[in-house]
């Protein structure tokens, strides 16, 4: 592996806070050395252009770009080379799937080792997959575009015996000492079963050293007949049993509601519970069309039609409620954008960059695979083949937040979007993982994943209609010290992520 020494960039490590001009050596897949900017690396030096040196290192000049930690991203689906390379242009170099997880997780490991990856990636332990064994006899191959037909599958959605407790408890049990994450929570698509089963749940993560990542169940607000307020529900068992508990997306579990449930949030942080939260610039969301909050009786909480709703695959829009019950009943799992906020409309607006500011909010995408008209979710072609359709937060979820809070309403400094973007979301599983102690930093030690960003051109580019347009301004991305993108564009043939696990306590 090459030496290479990123020359003269403005460094900004939100580890230290620091910010500052500065070279920044990479050897063996670390961080080597963060010096003073030397004149050897100034442009006009040794291969100031950028190519390699003579018995030295590989030599980028990088003056007037911003180098930072990778984006650590805790909530993407994407398992591919396809999607990950989508992330990869818009600043990641970390993608765990913590929500849903996966299930086995060492056939999911296993499975990403063998087709490689460009980025670093980690599984949690699936909530949904566990119960689903229990409840529906569903076998499960870590496949993660597969299982979303469980989405409409009824058996695994009502109330478990406490012998059916027992047994999906110790499936979890079993995945967290095989290396799991955490334990990744939809109890949104489940929203009626008896608060006891999260409790267990909650208890068992905590007694584990472990997260929980929770897709809340419905609010108050949406549903008075909820068994219990969703974040309320998440707040209440992390005070309860000291454990950390993660609550996905409060921007589209809140909807019109950030107010309320980021008080609740603060409040139970007041009182000591390790709650952290996290939001994307987004107001539409992706999910399977054969959730139980999609269901055509449910919308109406949250002010919803079935036009509201818009058929990934092809770009249809739900016609009515008799079209939504077809695709429901016929393909449960077909992905759908879910409209909950005009982003037209600046009150709505204000409500993304509420979430967003909110102290110590994480960016995280809820990121989605890929998928073109003959069925396919991965290629390793670049750029991608035309036709493929996902969610745009896929590809442009950090530069849009940085777009947003960095640029439009300096509502960030550039310290606190690589605090919010890289080391907060790292520092979640300093506990579980202690492999993460070294990523959201740029100091020596650190793992050398590393983004260089042009300030003045960062910004996401893929729309709901044309959402595979990679972002711009990602110049250099580094994973373990290797490129992946370079000079913006894609190296081809790199695929150095590599797994990050949890070790059992």
């Amino acid at each position: 592996m090459t030496d290479v020494l990123l020359a003269g960039g403005r460094v900004v490590d939100p580890a230290t806070g620091t910010d500052r001009i500065a070279d920044v050596l990479v050897r063996d897949g670390r961080v080597a050395e963060v010096r003073p900017r030397s004149d050897a690396a100034a442009p006009g030096g040794p291969d100031g252009a950028g190519g390699e040196a003579a018995a030295g290192p590989i030599v980028v000049d990088v003056t007037g770009r911003i180098v930072g930690p990778g984006f650590v991203d805790l909530h993407s689906h994407v398992h591919s080379i396809a999607g990950q390379r989508l992330q990869a242009m818009d600043g990641v170099t970390t993608a765990l799937d913590l929500e849903m997880g996966l299930m086995p997780v060492d056939r999911a490991y296993a499975r990403a080792a063998d087709e490689g990856r460009p980025l670093n990636h980690g599984f949690s332990a699936s909530w949904t997959m566990a119960r689903a064994a229990v409840l529906s006899g569903r076998t499960s191959d870590a496949d993660p575009f597969g299982d979303l037909d469980i989405l409409n599958d009824r058996a695994w959605l009502g109330d478990s015996t406490p012998a059916q407790l027992d047994r999906w408890i110790g499936l979890l049990e079993d995945e967290l000492a095989q290396g799991a994450l955490g334990i990744g929570v939809l109890m949104g698509y489940a929203p009626r079963t008896d608060p006891a089963e999260f409790r267990a749940v909650a208890q068992l993560a905590a007694a584990a050293g472990a997260p929980t990542f929770t897709h809340v169940r419905e609010i108050v607000e949406a549903d008075p007949t909820t068994p219990i307020d969703g974040t309320l529900e998440v707040a209440r068992a992390a005070m309860d049993f000291g454990g950390a508990a993660h609550h996905c997306h409060v921007n589209s579990t809140s909807r019109r509601h950030v107010d309320r449930t980021l008080g609740t949030i603060e409040a139970a942080r007041t009182g000591g519970a390790a709650v952290t939260v996290e939001a994307y610039p987004y107001g539409a969301g992706t999910t399977g069309i054969g959730a139980a909050f999609l269901a055509p009786e449910a919308l109406g909480a949250w002010d919803l039609t079935p036009q509201n709703l818009v058929l990934v695959a092809d770009q249809e829009r739900i016609r009515d409620e008799a079209h939504l019950r077809h695709v429901r009943a016929t393909d449960p799992g077909a992905l759908v954008i879910v409209e909950f906020l005009d982003e037209r409309d600046e009150r709505d607006a204000a409500l993304l960059r509420q979430s967003l500011a909110f102290p110590d909010s994480i960016v995280a995408s809820d990121a989605m695979h890929v998928t073109w008209p003959d069925g396919s979710t991965d290629t390793r072609a670049w750029p991608l083949p035309p036709g493929g359709q996902t969610h745009p937060r896929t590809a442009g979820t950090f530069a849009r937040s940085i777009r947003m809070m960095v640029r439009e309403h300096g509502l960030w400094t550039w310290s606190e979007a690589f605090r919010r973007c890289s080391y907060l979301p790292a520092r979640i599983l300093d506990g579980v993982a202690p492999a993460a102690t070294r990523k959201g930093r740029l100091s020596p030690g650190a793992d050398a994943d590393i983004v260089v960003i042009d300030p003045t051109r960062i910004t996401d580019r893929a729309t709901y209609l044309d959402s595979t347009r990679p972002s711009q301004g990602v110049e250099h991305l580094l994973v373990n010290g290797c490129f992946v993108v370079r000079d913006g564009a894609i190296v081809e043939g790199s695929f150095p992520g590599r797994g990050l696990r949890g070790e059992p306590r």
